[in-house]
């Protein structure tokens, strides 16, 4: 059976707080974004792409060992710059398998992506927002795109088979004869997967027509559509990656701050380290409201209905990368923030209190002992 389509690597990087799309026209060749990819089938006019990134062509690059890749750059709004690495291919599927498992998280395809954000971000500093210094955080997650799955004719587009039109192989029998395949391969495995596990990776699945798959993992999905309905896919299970990458940040953020706050508290909470717990709480105070704001702003990236196919997903796609799990951290120490925000205000207003009490207590005592003095 022979197979064609493409494989994806994607490499994410939260280089700063935010990022001007507006403002990367100045850089040659960056494309203003627009609401596409346009959805396959019929929609709503409000289910679409809210924020979609600026693209900008990278070219072809080459890895040390030889191989040529086609890149491209995404910027989003919320401050993540994406690299996306592209490769053709035409194999069997034991070869697909061992493709899959050589490029999936491969160190020197991660360095090339390294070298390309490095550079661009580099030539976007006037567009970013409070950038981050040192190393960033980062994700990365492949994408394997089968177009075509050994239809009688494909390797022979002059044969009579072919002329005479061939169907395209169904979700259902390429999950019935190749699901071991599948699993290898969103898994990224050479050796072949237990039932148990291939079980639980072809769970996974989601299609809208019987022609249309999608194996969704931590690591890697497969997908099998054409190149042009796949692309609301592959820029769905972006956003998801995405949204991960940001909510990692705003945990490590928030874990930062927590910790600096506790340290605070362990010194006590005499009359002197409360008035220092109102700095403290306002800091813990901006930090919170600003990673509302943030996720406020990335959860309005799509628009989407609760019941609809690319909502479904959406989720099904946020929940295997782990978004999730990352978000419900996040608001978890988003509760404690607001509760040591609260704390430390209380101690704060207290000491005040007792300061200003203190204060009408001398005046007092003052006014008295001129009085007595006078009448003496």
């Amino acid at each position: 059976m022979v197979l064609r389509g493409s494989f994806r690597a994607l490499f994410l990087y939260d280089v700063a707080d935010s990022i001007r799309v507006q403002d990367l026209r100045t850089i040659s060749e960056v494309q203003a974004p627009e609401r596409v990819p346009r959805f396959k089938h019929l929609t709503p006019d409000y289910v679409r792409f809210e924020r979609p990134p600026a693209v900008e062509p990278g070219g072809r690059v080459e890895l040390p060992s030889g191989e040529s890749w086609e890149a491209w750059i995404k910027y989003y709004e919320f401050g993540v710059v994406a690299i996306e690495l592209e490769r053709r291919f035409e194999c069997d599927w034991p070869e697909l398998v061992e493709f899959a498992s050589r490029w999936i998280a491969d160190a020197a395809l991660e360095n090339c992506a390294d070298g390309v954000a490095e550079r661009v971000v580099k030539r976007a500093a006037s567009a970013l927002v409070r950038p981050y210094s040192g190393s960033w955080i980062s994700e990365d997650y492949s994408i394997v795109l089968l177009e075509k799955a050994g239809e009688p004719g494909l390797s022979n587009p002059g044969g009579a088979r072919a002329q005479a039109g061939a169907a395209r192989t169904t979700a259902a029998e390429l999950m019935a004869s190749h699901g071991l395949e599948i699993a290898q391969i969103v898994r990224g495995e050479l050796a072949p997967l237990s039932d148990g596990e291939r079980h639980e990776i072809l769970q996974s699945n989601i299609s809208y027509y019987p022609t249309v798959l999608l194996v969704a993992g931590w690591t890697a999905a497969l997908i099998y559509d054409t190149p042009e309905g796949a692309e609301p896919t592959i820029q769905l299970l972006e956003y998801a990656n995405t949204q991960l990458l940001e909510f990692r940040h705003y945990d490590n953020q928030l874990t930062r701050v927590l910790e600096d706050v506790y340290r605070s508290m362990e010194k006590g909470t005499g009359f002197l380290s409360r008035w220092r717990l109102a700095r403290d709480a306002e800091r813990l105070n901006t930090l919170r409201l600003d990673v509302i704001e943030l996720t406020e702003r990335m959860d309005n990236s799509i628009k989407f209905l609760s019941d609809m196919f690319y909502a479904r997903l959406y989720r099904l796609a946020s929940a295997k990368v782990g978004g999730p799990d990352y978000r419900n951290l996040v608001e978890q120490k988003l509760k404690t923030a607001g509760e040591l925000n609260q704390f430390m205000r209380e101690q704060f207003h207290q000491s005040r209190g007792f300061v200003l009490e203190l204060m009408v207590v001398v005046i007092l005592v003052i006014e008295l002992f001129y009085l007595f003095r006078g009448k003496a």
